[in-house]
């Protein structure tokens, strides 16, 4: 018997040469040395840089922040935050809605 040989055929194919051309600038040429131009830079320059500041600033003491340190030992401690205005217990409309609660409680027992 004989041993038949195979053969595997492999095909070589060229990379497409690229050229680049040089294309136009589109738009109006800016003017490196306009104001609007050298605001643009300098902000650049403080964004690598790490010193651009954005957004209203913090002033430290305030009341504002004051309320926000509070509230960030709250939650570190693990003491739950209470949402939303607190109720007053008190007011006529708590009254009556308490008293709704127990008249709809009171039926459900007889009923």
């Amino acid at each position: 018997m004989k041993k038949s040989k195979q053969v595997e055929e492999v095909q070589v194919m060229e990379t497409p040469v690229v050229i680049e051309t040089p294309t136009k600038q589109l738009g109006r040429p800016a003017n490196p040395n306009s104001t609007r131009q050298m605001k643009i830079q300098e902000r650049l320059a403080k964004k690598e840089a790490g010193l651009l500041k954005r957004g209203r600033p913090v002033i430290e003491g305030s009341k504002r922040q004051t309320v926000l340190q509070k509230r960030s030992e709250k939650v570190s401690n693990g003491i739950a935050l209470a949402k939303g205005r607190p109720v007053n217990p008190n007011s006529k409309r708590q009254v009556a809605l308490a008293k709704k609660n127990n008249s709809d409680v009171v039926e459900l027992i007889k009923g």
